[in-house]
């Protein structure tokens, strides 16, 4: 078929589907004009990060500072990881496109979030050696039956062309059930996690030296990607990056 006649099929078949099933946006439903993507109003409504923030995890400073500069938080007690970065605040708004995702079987939205990811985490995907998302249990994959980390960790690959990362979405594994995080207190999250995750044997030797960048859906205190970091230095990994869909932001106190 000449490539003319293939575009111009392609173009009205997407013009009838369209009509028949017209793409919604992503957070409200409203009728937008591509797959995948946010109405104005919606757009407008998400917070996402960019600088000035910190240097070390991201956090998002009011005024303009020097590009090195670090939260309290990291200067206090520097986190494991080398850098961390997030596509948006984690809020009312973004809340109700994670949760979907992580928890109703809306894995369309992962496509349009990992591009958010792979633009925010551009500098961490182009330094990586290994991409790896977040394990699940056996027991919470075989309920929910998607990892949404790996399908988040996957588009953002494909969507940084410019990486020479590997994907490796079996390189660790969650040797012990914690059950959920939500509604614990810091300590308690990391108390939860302590010793719960393992490299799997497969690819243990080929950590040692690598640069390996941490893929999750929400940094909410680090517990769980900073016990995912201590088992990846331990194996020999160079750096440990992290790059998530959304973090939470406290305000100061």
């Amino acid at each position: 078929m000449p490539t003319s006649l293939g575009r111009f099929c392609l173009h009205a078949g997407r013009t009838m589907l369209d009509a028949v099933l017209p793409p919604l946006c992503l957070s409200c439903s409203e009728i937008v004009e591509t797959p995948g993507g946010l109405c104005a109003a919606c757009w407008a409504g998400f917070a996402f990060i960019a600088p000035p923030y910190c240097a070390r995890c991201a956090y998002p400073f009011v005024h303009q500072v020097d590009a090195a500069a670090l939260c309290g938080a990291c200067a206090a007690r520097p986190p494991r990881y080398r850098r961390a970065r997030a596509a948006l605040v984690y809020d009312d708004k973004s809340r109700k496109l994670v949760l979907p995702f992580k928890h109703g079987d809306r894995t369309d939205i992962a496509r349009a979030c990992g591009a958010w990811m792979a633009r925010a985490g551009a500098e961490l995907l182009a330094d990586a050696d290994l991409v790896a998302p977040v394990p699940l249990h056996w027991r919470r994959l075989f309920t929910r039956r998607y990892n949404q980390a790996q399908l988040l960790a996957r588009i953002a690959v494909a969507a940084a062309p410019s990486t020479r990362a590997r994907l490796v979405p079996d390189l660790m594994r969650r040797r012990r059930w914690t059950g959920s995080q939500s509604g614990l207190a810091a300590k308690q999250r990391h108390d939860n996690v302590r010793q719960a995750f393992d490299l799997n044997p497969r690819w243990a030797a080929q950590v040692s030296g690598k640069s390996v960048l941490l893929i999750d859906d929400v940094l909410t205190t680090g517990a769980t990607l900073e016990a995912c970091a201590r088992v990846l230095q331990r194996g020999g990994a160079r750096h440990v990056d992290v790059l998530t869909l959304a973090r939470v932001v406290r305000p100061a106190v």
